[in-house]
């Protein structure tokens, strides 16, 4: 485990400063993919594996003045680049491991969590650790502003049988993490699995 997370912090420390100007065309893709979450003014929401805050402004949008928006994530070098962003303005910034969050159980309307899955170290656990801050009937978004088979090409590599993103996979693994896949898309322009909150 913390063998797993020095890897995550390395990986994402070398790339926090210049992440946001590798790929400055996703704004659209998250303002879409949090307006699937459905949230509501009054919402309490968050990003999990929030990065540099990309969709902070966004959630903010959704929630309004009197929600609240925090964005968690395991790098330092990440969190300060959303400050350096002024993201920091649109919810409240926590240095901590998504895995176990410093929350109270079914605190959160919503949890929204881009390019995640891929980064967790135990995604079964992780996954039941973000159901237990969301209350029942609430909302879970795991995106990627491109979809798997676009997003192995850029990597030269091929999608396998075991990409927990695939719906045969993932499917299952929510379901054992206390959420129902509600709704699932995998193409070049994005990728967006919408889950439920089990009573």
């Amino acid at each position: 485990m913390a063998d797993h997370h020095t890897h995550v912090q390395d990986f994402f420390t070398a790339r926090a400063a210049d992440w946001d100007t590798r790929f400055p065309d996703d704004a659209p893709a998250y303002a879409a993919a949090v307006e699937a979450l459905g949230l509501r003014p009054g919402d309490a929401v968050l990003d999990a594996g929030c990065g540099t805050g990309r969709a902070l402004p966004a959630l903010r949008n959704a929630v309004g003045p009197h929600g609240t928006v925090l964005g968690a994530d395991l790098t330092p070098a990440m969190l300060q680049a959303a400050v350096r962003a002024g993201r920091d303005r649109s919810g409240r910034l926590l240095l901590t491991d998504v895995a176990r969050l410093p929350l109270r159980n079914a605190s959160l309307d919503a949890v929204f969590g881009a390019g995640l899955i891929s980064h967790l170290s135990q995604p079964g656990p992780d996954l039941a650790e973000l159901a237990r801050v969301v209350r029942p009937g609430g909302q879970l978004a795991l995106f990627h502003p491109i979809g798997r088979a676009a997003l192995a090409a850029r990597h030269d590599r091929r999608i396998t049988d075991d990409d927990l993103r695939a719906e045969p996979n993932l499917r299952p693994l929510l379901a054992r993490s206390g959420w129902r896949l509600d709704a699932y898309t995998d193409e070049d322009a994005r990728f967006l699995a919408l889950a439920v909150r089990a009573d």
